[in-house]
């Protein structure tokens, strides 16, 4: 082999050796990422099964009186969907109205007072009216008066708007777009100290007609999609194996 013949066969090689290393440089990064947001994505299956077990093994037990809920509240600051019942007066004067859609109708849940004969306070979401009767004259129903009972589920408060995209609340004209508990409660008139601090979504009511809101609005949808995004993440961890492979295999063979 002539020297020009041996140098340009090193030259060869070493441009074969540059990319070859190139190639395992960019590759063997991206590849360890894409298993790990495919393992991060396995264990928030994980998360979200047991977020979805504990909810329905909540919502399965027996309604607790609001003591009991309220002490769970202490110790864990976690009753989200506990079954409660209570008894007490709703303060219909001091409703809200939350911007809701309920089974593909637009209209408002009814946020109200509801106070207990011991004086606390429990702000309760009665369930849902359409949209065109957030004014409660314009109803075709007289609101419940005097003692009645109820049954629902306890929810936790927000202290924060969930997102940027979620408009601010309008206070003045009772308009809510996010669950602020503080604020919602300043609106009604409540004093902090005599307040239940979570609030309860209504199931049913005693007596109340059926023309009256739409009681049972809680819905538990939790989109559970993490082992789709987990095969995604590692096929395209195989695919870029695969496909590196066989481009180290081609670019060695000649």
């Amino acid at each position: 082999m002539t020297d020009e013949a041996q140098d340009k066969r090193e030259g060869a090689d070493s441009n074969r050796g540059r990319s070859v290393a190139l190639l395992l440089a960019f590759v063997l990064p991206v590849f360890v990422m894409l298993l790990l947001l495919g393992n991060w994505q396995l264990h928030r299956l994980a998360w979200k099964q047991g977020l979805i077990a504990t909810i329905e093994t909540r919502m399965a037990r027996a309604p607790q009186t609001l003591d009991e809920v309220r002490a769970e509240w202490e110790q864990s600051g976690d009753v989200e969907y506990l079954p409660v019942r209570a008894d007490g007066v709703f303060r219909h004067a001091a409703e809200q109205h939350f911007l809701a859609t309920h089974e593909g109708q637009s209209g408002w849940y009814v946020y109200t007072p509801f106070e207990l004969a011991d004086g606390r306070v429990v702000i309760v979401n009665r369930g849902f009216v359409a949209y065109d009767l957030k004014d409660p004259a314009r109803r075709t129903w007289q609101p419940i008066e005097g003692p009645v009972a109820i049954t629902g589920f306890a929810r936790n408060p927000l202290s924060e708007k969930p997102g940027r995209l979620v408009p601010d609340n309008v206070p003045a004209d009772r308009v809510w777009y996010w669950k602020d508990f503080s604020g919602m409660a300043r609106a009604m008139g409540l004093q902090e100290a005599a307040l239940v601090p979570f609030f309860v979504d209504v199931s049913t009511t005693d007596g109340e007609v059926a023309a009256g809101p739409v009681g049972g609005v809680t819905r538990v949808s939790l989109p559970n999609n993490h082992l789709q995004y987990a095969v995604t993440w590692f096929g395209l961890a195989a695919a870029l194996l695969v496909v590196s492979g066989f481009f180290l295999w081609r670019r060695l063979r000649r």
